[in-house]
């Protein structure tokens, strides 16, 4: 059987065992909060636990590395949408230490795009040619700290953002599940070691 017949199948099973009874809510966020995070799989279950959230209480975004790299991507669009529509009030960027970002090598993720996924060179030339900067598209973060504050600031300055969010910064041990706070948007000109944020 193969992966999506394996679905399939136990979906079947889950809807006629009543399995979605637990997981039933509204599409509000009941804490009214956002979660950006890395879409690093051991996340998926520990991040929820370690920030005290239950099903429903907050919006989940994912994405590798937790960047938000365009203010008018999708990302940013979804934070949009849950401030505006759902009610969202707080929004949280979370990266993560040993977060794959960190060593991502740009000429090596295009070798395996031509060698692996049948990608002609023709295609990345093209692309390039277009204007497309490859490598700075596909580039590692250099600090997670650092690219969990470059996020909280491109929330925050965003043209159509409302003043009164708070966006805060966050990284968590994916081992533990600690916590560590990198920005507290509650304190809008500071980082927590009290240095002015850029």
């Amino acid at each position: 059987m193969n992966r999506l017949d394996e679905i399939l199948h136990f979906n079947t099973a889950f809807v006629e065992q009543r399995g979605y009874e637990p997981y039933q809510t509204s599409k509000f966020p009941d804490k009214k909060l956002v979660v950006l995070s890395c879409m690093d799989t051991r996340l998926s279950d520990l991040l929820p636990r370690a920030m005290n959230l239950n099903n429903g209480d907050a919006k989940f975004i994912k994405n590798a590395g937790a960047v938000v790299s365009h203010p008018f991507g999708s990302v940013m669009r979804s934070i949009l949408v849950a401030v505006y529509d759902l009610g969202a009030e707080e929004v949280c960027v979370v990266g993560h230490y040993g977060c794959g970002m960190a060593s991502i090598n740009p000429d090596e993720t295009l070798r395996k795009a031509t060698t692996e996924g049948g990608v002609s060179d023709t295609v990345i030339a093209t692309l390039e040619q277009a204007g497309i900067d490859l490598h700075h598209w596909l580039q590692r973060i250099e600090s997670i700290p650092d690219s969990v504050r470059a996020s909280v600031e491109m929330i925050k300055s965003h043209p159509l953002m409302p003043k009164w969010l708070k966006v805060h910064g966050l990284v968590i041990d994916p081992d533990t599940g600690r916590l560590d706070l990198v920005v507290d948007g509650n304190r809008p000109a500071q980082s927590v070691n009290g240095d002015i944020q850029s």
